[in-house]
């Protein structure tokens, strides 16, 4: 049978399970990646698990989003994890080397493997014609002791590229059209596969910024064939003999179809506060912006920052505006001090920050309040940016350049200038000097780790118990994301190797009483959180299901879950259940007490049961999704306790 691009990987790496659609399946995985958002807590739970030595083919830990170091909690964690990487066999990316997944995709990504990360931005390397998924910190280091990845096997939606880009429309129009014509939940539960004839007018980078953006659409992967240009990229990168060509077969079908003619695309903007919420730029011509914004994973290639360079040379920006350009890698950000495109923006009155993740997960520059920002970042969910009460655009590098000199909202095909054709650079730089190398087996081994104040073990956590009255803490609508959960930025990451100060934090965007009530019912019976659509979407942090866990969640009932927050709560023991009657959502309140009686038995021999709601008439019917093997998790506690009793 002829094969695409997605099942071929996957048919290379399923270690158990059929490619039958929503069924589990193991993966074998061959690399990983870690940042130290994420990273600290992995590294904490391999230490837990005893390993002596990473089994994968390669494992990167990169330092990119928490840079800013007011005082010594971001530096003890870089030194911590320095020390891990070494204990472990694994890369380490030092701080200014820039963001994860530009960086991954320059050094290490290889056609043909698979990737598996702990961050939701992982998918960006599915351009290298890698099965490349985001995945909660626990799993990833379940990865890096060499067991497999287990998903629902997921449909593939092949979508078909003809035509080419017209001027001042890039790559992140491309991946804003899919975002607008299917929204946030769109790609749940699916691998996006893009193939055709316009694949021959997109670089290897134009495809890292489409591949990163599917994680906006909740897509489980982004994949890529492995092509002649990618060969041309590894070829830039000194590492041309990584590639192998990986297409799809001659017939290969999908299972859902789309297709986009990239000639009849315009510049889009995500409109606050969803980046689904998607409308041409030229709808939005009369929004004043007080910030413009460019950099991120999002828009990370030598093109995203040149052709800004190139809009905005010899002019200046609009008053009291904040251009803020924000490097992703420090390679090619010395191409672009090499080709002088930095001295042009900076002349223009553009503020230069360092390589890193930085503003795009509220680390720094946030916006002022009550003031518009325009930015090249894949996300603006509420407060994300630092501002509690932001207004954040999302766009492309021309329509953020164009805007930057306007100082409102401008398609940038309104500009009256030529459109810049920007080339890499013929010389162009290739630097690993801040990408420490593993050290052998036998050097690790006499490694120790480096722990700061700020680290501290996962605490105890019990197993299910059989039944449970727990009243409803939280009743919350669509689309919470995990920043609403557990925001990141400045003020709560630096403590994400604290569990219980991080969990401070949790929820107080939607609630500030949910801590302390949390923190009251850990101590007893703990508690129930209820839902809408899409909850827990977003990034993949795990502290967003540990946090709540620590604090007493036991159950979650919700109308549907984002895929990776989902199988974050199985692997901290939370029971991830769902409406069987969506309507049951409005029979619900907060204080309402759910009697749940045998639960250990419902959820072992049916995938639906019902539950009492203490002092009212009926019952609401509930599911659940878990396999064989994650019922048993559940049952135990989380993962940690599985691995430990399965250790025994």
């Amino acid at each position: 049978m002829p094969l695409n691009v997605a099942q071929k990987l996957i048919k290379d790496h399923l270690v158990s399970g059929t490619i039958d659609k929503g069924k589990e399946i193991g993966l074998k995985i061959d690399q990983t990646l870690t940042q130290d958002a994420t990273g600290t807590m992995v590294m904490l739970e391999l230490e837990a698990m005893g390993l002596d030595y990473a089994k994968t083919e390669a494992s990167a830990q990169y330092v990119d989003h928490n840079l800013i170091q007011v005082d010594s909690k971001n530096p003890d964690d870089h030194l911590f994890l320095e020390s891990a990487t070494r204990r472990f066999g694994m890369y380490y990316s030092r701080p200014g080397n820039g963001v994860s997944h530009p960086i991954h995709m320059q050094r290490l990504a290889k056609p043909g493997k698979t990737l598996l990360g702990s961050d939701s931005h992982t998918c960006a390397n599915g351009c290298m014609g890698m099965l490349a998924i985001g995945a909660g910190g626990i799993d990833v280091a379940m990865a890096i002791t060499g067991e497999p990845i287990y998903i629902k096997m997921p449909e593939v939606m092949g979508v078909e590229l003809t035509g080419e880009l017209p001027d001042w429309v890039s790559a992140k129009d491309v991946i804003f059209e899919m975002l607008r014509r299917y929204d946030v939940k769109g790609g749940v539960g699916k691998i996006i596969e893009y193939h055709g004839p316009g694949l021959d007018n997109l670089s290897a980078m134009d495809r890292h910024v489409i591949a990163n953006m599917g994680a906006e659409l909740g897509a489980t992967a982004t994949v890529f064939p492995s092509d002649k240009e990618i060969k041309r990229f590894l070829k830039t990168q000194n590492r041309e003999d990584d590639w192998i060509e990986l297409k799809a077969d001659k017939g290969a079908t999908y299972d859902l179809n789309d297709k986009i003619n990239l000639s009849e695309l315009v510049p889009l903007v995500a409109k606050p506060s969803s980046p689904g919420n998607v409308v041409p730029a030229s709808e939005l011509k009369d929004t004043a912006i007080y910030q413009s914004y460019i950099g991120s994973s999002a828009n990370p290639g030598y093109r995203d920052f040149a052709v800004a360079a190139e809009i905005v040379k010899d002019r200046q920006i609009a008053d009291s505006l904040s251009f803020d350009i924000n490097p992703t890698s420090r390679q090619m950000l010395t191409n672009l001090v090499k080709e002088m495109h930095i001295a042009s923006l900076l002349q223009a009155g553009a503020r230069l920050h360092q390589a890193g993740c930085n503003g795009c997960i509220g680390m720094g520059q946030a916006p002022a309040t009550g003031r518009n920002s325009l930015r090249t970042t894949p996300r603006n969910f509420p407060g994300r940016s630092g501002t509690k009460e932001d207004s954040v655009f999302l766009c492309s590098p021309e329509t953020a350049a164009a805007s930057a000199l306007t100082g409102k909202i401008t398609d940038p095909r309104t500009l009256d200038i030529n459109y810049p054709k920007v080339k890499e650079p013929k010389d162009s730089t290739v630097d690993d000097r801040l990408l420490d190398k593993p050290l052998s087996y036998d050097d690790a081994q006499k490694a120790e780790l480096v722990k700061g104040p700020n680290i501290v073990s996962i605490p105890e956590m019990n197993a299910l118990p059989d039944n449970l009255k727990l009243p409803i803490l939280l009743t919350v609508g669509d689309n919470v994301s995990t920043d609403e959960i557990l925001a990141g930025g400045a003020r709560v990451l630096p403590f994400r190797s604290n569990l219980p100060e991080i969990s401070k934090f949790t929820f107080e965007a939607v609630d500030p009483t949910y801590y302390d009530r949390g923190m009251e019912s850990k101590d007893s019976t703990g508690h129930a959180i209820v839902g809408g659509y899409n909850y827990g979407q977003g990034s993949s942090r795990e502290h967003a299901a540990l946090a709540p866990r620590y604090l007493g969640l036991r159950v979650a009932i919700v109308k549907d879950f984002a895929r990776i927050h989902w199988q974050n709560l199985v692997n901290f023991g939370v029971v991830p259940l769902v409406f069987t009657d969506e309507e049951d959502y409005n029979k619900l309140s907060q204080g309402d007490i759910l009697e749940f009686n045998d639960l250990r038995d419902k959820i072992k021999n049916s995938n639906e049961f019902s539950v009492t709601i203490k002092g009212k008439e009926g019952k609401i019917n509930v599911r659940h999704a878990l396999s064989e093997r994650q019922v048993n998790i559940v049952l135990h506690g989380g993962l940690i306790n599985w691995i430990r009793q399965k250790q025994t």
